[in-house]
């Protein structure tokens, strides 16, 4: 073991820096790992023993885990804080701060996989032609959740979108996803018709914030809009037409994805408009009906009938 030990609060902002710079996680990620590890320092902190991080074993974070279930936070909860866990533990180890990590034999809680919640594609054509349009926000969040259910779009990306990713004349957008990653995506003609509405109805006769200057979608104020904000559009919208399904933004998003594919679209090619890291990922969105599978095996397997 190195002869150095540092405090919680030293190596907590040598990990945020490190995940920050290094790593180049985007903000909502970034805090979303630094939350995570709040809790586990907190946890060995307001412990008798006031473990540092250098003297944590697999023992002491497996009493951290069990403890996470006995105040009720979910299986999927636990595997999110276990993964932040172990990239802190990770670190540790390649800054050669612990000779080994103590993380690394610790297996993820079991978790069922479920999946998301999607609208029909009636409910969608419900949701939209229901949306009121005749104020600005009206035509604003018309606009909004086409391009959202269009692109799939995760929220983050939607309120971030700039006027410079615009590319409606060739029917593309130009995303900044996860990890600042970057991806050309498909647009609809709906999509595209509402955009240049909401430009030239609403946006163009706003007074723009200096710093929203190129961001698309503003609120009233001519500022950029929070996740919170489209959260609300989404939820306001659907109450509107009575649709009762749970709704999110990220409700529209696997709507997309689960319509593509149900209508023959390649996996890999989902992936790609999603922006997943992985197919694992994407292969969720397989949970195609019956009767769309057998309409297709009907269709292309050479021996499906005598």
């Amino acid at each position: 073991m190195p002869e150095k030990i540092l405090s919680w609060e030293v190596i907590c902002k040598e990990f945020e820096d490190y995940l920050r710079i290094e790593r180049g996680f985007a903000q909502n990620t970034l805090m979303a790992y630094l939350a995570d590890i709040k809790k586990y320092r907190r946890f060995f902190e307001q412990d008798e023993r006031q473990l540092l991080p250098q003297k944590l074993t697999s023992l002491h974070i497996r009493e951290f885990l069990y403890v996470l279930g006995e105040v009720g936070l979910s299986e999927k909860t636990q595997a999110r804080v276990l993964a932040s866990v172990r990239l802190f533990h990770k670190y540790l180890h390649n800054e050669s701060y612990t000779s080994n990590d103590p993380s690394s034999d610790i297996e993820s809680p079991k978790i069922e996989r479920t999946l998301p919640d999607i609208l029909s594609v009636q409910e969608i054509e419900q949701m939209l032609n229901g949306l009121p349009t005749q104020t600005p926000q009206g035509i604003r969040n018309r606009a909004i959740i086409e391009t959202l259910y269009s692109c799939g779009l995760r929220v983050s990306e939607l309120v971030n979108l700039t006027l410079d990713q615009l590319f409606l004349e060739i029917e593309y957008i130009k995303v900044k996803g996860k990890g600042n990653k970057e991806r050309l995506v498909p647009i609809g003609q709906w999509a595209i018709e509402w955009i240049e509405r909401y430009l030239k109805e609403v946006r163009q006769k706003q007074k723009i914030n200096p710093d929203a200057k190129n961001i698309l979608f503003l609120n009233r104020s001519g500022n950029q809009m929070t996740r919170v904000m489209v959260f609300y559009i989404i939820k306001d919208a659907a109450r509107m037409c009575n649709i009762q399904k749970k709704i999110s933004p990220h409700t529209l998003r696997h709507s997309f994805a689960t319509h593509l594919v149900e209508n023959g679209a390649d996996l890999r090619t989902v992936q790609d408009i999603l922006g997943h890291a992985s197919i694992t990922t994407t292969e969720i969105y397989t949970h195609v009906d019956t009767s769309f599978l057998h309409q297709e095996y009907k269709k292309y397997h050479p021996r499906n009938s005598r």
